[in-house]
């Protein structure tokens, strides 16, 4: 019997006609359809993708084992998400063993910040792997707030919010353009970082960008915590052409 095929898919940002037209054809033929999600709540992949999974498609949920409740700063963090993936990547596998086909849906682009990766850290060298790109968050993001990003040399850096407010700061001084992402819980120390780049006065904050409840705001109105799928903007230089 021949191994399956594992696609790992980005479905994009958030708006379903923001996805590829291979990832709507793989997810539509799909006998597997895989995602991870939270114990209790729905996934925002599978959500998005929703309108291309065949009735007859087994699912197949990862759920996480926690998310925003541990600091990845904890030890035990590392630990239990290790042992999470490594659990994942079996399951993926048996499936695959038994010579059926499974798509992986990632939201954004499986490559940029996605669960997607540890899977396929685990599962491409010994599988038929193949992996999709999607539309990024923060493509999503930089074209609703209509933020043009880089201009001419502009150096672009992406970085994420749970690094240390000095080192964040530090970044941002050294950028032309920058995306912060992961923001939630880290918000405050990233209002403390932009302000101390002197940047302040550009940052743009996006809350949801291209998916239903989308907020677009100056940073500096926005204080408190931020949910899961929000990030900041600041724009390299404008005017130079």
């Amino acid at each position: 019997m021949m191994a399956g095929i594992l696609s790992i898919v980005g479905v994009g940002p958030g708006d379903p006609e923001l996805m590829t037209l291979r990832a709507a054809r793989l997810i539509g033929s799909a006998p597997v359809v895989a995602y991870f999600c939270r114990e209790n709540h729905p996934s925002q992949a599978r959500t998005i993708a929703q309108a291309h999974i065949a009735p007859t498609a087994e699912e197949l949920r990862l759920v996480y084992p926690f998310t925003t409740e541990i600091s990845v700063n904890n030890p035990a963090y590392h630990q239990n998400m290790a042992a999470f993936y490594n659990q994942s990547a079996d399951r993926l596998a048996e499936v695959l063993a038994s010579g059926r086909d499974v798509t992986l849906l990632c939201e954004g682009d499986p490559f940029l910040y996605g669960s997607a990766m540890y899977v396929f850290d685990r599962l491409h060298k010994h599988w038929n792997t193949q992996v999709v790109p999607g539309i990024m968050a923060m493509n999503g993001c930089w074209s609703q707030a209509q933020a043009p990003m880089t201009h001419g040399d502009d150096v672009l850096c992406v970085l994420p919010a749970t690094l240390p407010e000095d080192e964040l700061a530090d970044w941002l001084k050294r950028a032309d353009a920058a995306v912060v992402m992961k923001i939630g819980r880290n918000m405050p120390h990233v209002r403390k970082a932009i302000s101390q780049s002197g940047r302040m006065e550009d940052a743009v904050y996006v809350e949801r960008g291209t998916q239903g409840g989308q907020v677009i705001a100056p940073l500096a109105e926005r204080e408190g915590t931020a949910p899961y799928f929000s990030l900041v903007l600041l724009p390299g230089r404008k005017g130079v052409r």
